[in-house]
């Protein structure tokens, strides 16, 4: 699909997007309000054929290879309310679920200042200090991302964050904090993207990594949805909320309704990789597992990856280079162990930075309402499994 041509669709979205300052390198929607959802806490009954979703880069830096997919239409909801208070509580437990968003921005000083004139009750108590401060604690604090929760826009609850575009690109080429990229990882809706070829090259190389990560830990042969799930789930690795505030099903539920989305994404990178046998009719894989061949994906991976797994095997006083670890690593029958520690170790990191950031961001009062709307639908989940 022509950029021309996703600009031409999605008009939901795109007068969500009307209501804030236009310069954007990259908008996208994301979660449950987006793609439709598995498991008990899925408030998402059909799909809606004639929306479509595009995003996925291919080997060309200066182009980007739109790929078609499909999206739930919703229900509108209450065109507006008061506070955090019982409307939105009604607005995120209907059928009207909360969409999320990311806005990636080059100057985010001239971006929240434009912000805070045109939706200045979106921020806490911090948007006394002025755009300066806010850029400075999206930018140095948590996972470089700001987002303003419990927000409606157009009759729907959204939560936006805002990141820096050359943020942004460091975390989709070294996972940084597996963060945004994390996100990218998945199925998207992008509603904006610029024409800057560092960004869109960045972007594809993000979707390679995580399928080179997640080759290193599964088996020599596998199913799609085995190296979907694998690669989901990496942004969750070592995630505190996967243990206290969201559904241990949570990644699964993700991969199994949105499989032809992931095949879209993903197909075109199984196909090229000279370490794959990818089998599309049979919906198989297989991968090179010798040492040799674990080697080469090692070497492949994200640099701060590779650091953490460095530290993890390297013994004290050894001092060894990332190259000579990974070498070893690549002959231990437990790589894939090791590769998900590492991960952990970003993510675990990263997860609680980005969670106590947010409630000086959101307020205590959106962040204690917030946390509670999650655990209301989690019991509303517990109690649909019951039933």
């Amino acid at each position: 699909m022509a950029l021309q041509a996703l600009r031409s669709s999605g008009v939901a979205f795109r007068k969500i997007l009307s209501h804030f300052p236009d310069e954007l390198s990259l908008a996208f929607a994301y979660g449950s309000g987006v793609f439709r959802q598995a498991g008990p806490n899925s408030d998402q009954k059909s799909s809606d054929p004639c929306q479509r979703l595009a995003y996925v880069s291919d080997d060309n830096p200066r182009r980007i290879n739109h790929r078609d997919t499909v999206f739930r239409n919703f229900p509108a909801g209450p065109t507006s309310f008061a506070g955090v208070g019982t409307e939105t509580f009604l607005l995120f437990t209907s059928q009207n679920a909360m969409l999320d968003f990311v806005f990636t921005v080059d100057d985010p000083v001239a971006w929240h200042s434009k912000n805070l004139k045109k939706n200045r009750s979106h921020y806490s108590f911090l948007k006394v200090l002025g755009p300066r401060i806010i850029s400075s604690i999206q930018n140095n604090c948590g996972a470089g991302v700001y987002y303003n929760p419990l927000i409606t826009c157009d009759g729907r609850l959204i939560k936006y964050g805002v990141i820096s575009t050359s943020v942004l690109v460091e975390d989709l080429l070294n996972w940084n904090n597996l963060y945004v990229a994390g996100r990218l990882q998945k199925p998207v809706k992008i509603v904006a993207m610029s024409e800057n070829v560092i960004l869109r090259s960045a972007l594809d190389k993000n979707l390679r990594s995580a399928a080179t990560a997640a080759f290193l830990m599964l088996p020599e042969s596998f199913s799609e949805e085995d190296l979907f799930v694998e690669i989901a789930g990496l942004s969750y690795s070592g995630d505190f909320r996967m243990v206290i505030g969201e559904e241990k099903s949570k990644v699964l539920n993700i991969v199994k309704p949105n499989i032809a989305h992931f095949r879209e994404l993903y197909s075109s990178i199984l196909q090229e990789s000279p370490q794959v046998v990818y089998k599309s009719q049979q919906g198989r894989l297989e991968i090179d597992k010798s040492p040799e061949g674990q080697f080469t994906q090692l070497m492949a991976l994200p640099k701060t990856l590779q650091q953490q797994i460095n530290r993890i095997m390297d013994p004290p006083g050894k001092n060894r280079d990332v190259e000579e670890t990974l070498l070893q690593v690549a002959h231990d029958p437990d790589c894939g162990d090791v590769v998900r520690l590492g991960l952990s170790a970003i993510v675990r990191a990263s997860s609680v930075r980005q969670s106590a950031k947010g409630i000086f961001t959101a307020g205590v009062k959106k962040s204690l309402v917030y946390g509670s709307l999650k655990l209301h639908k989690m019991w509303k989940g517990w109690l649909r499994k019951a039933s």
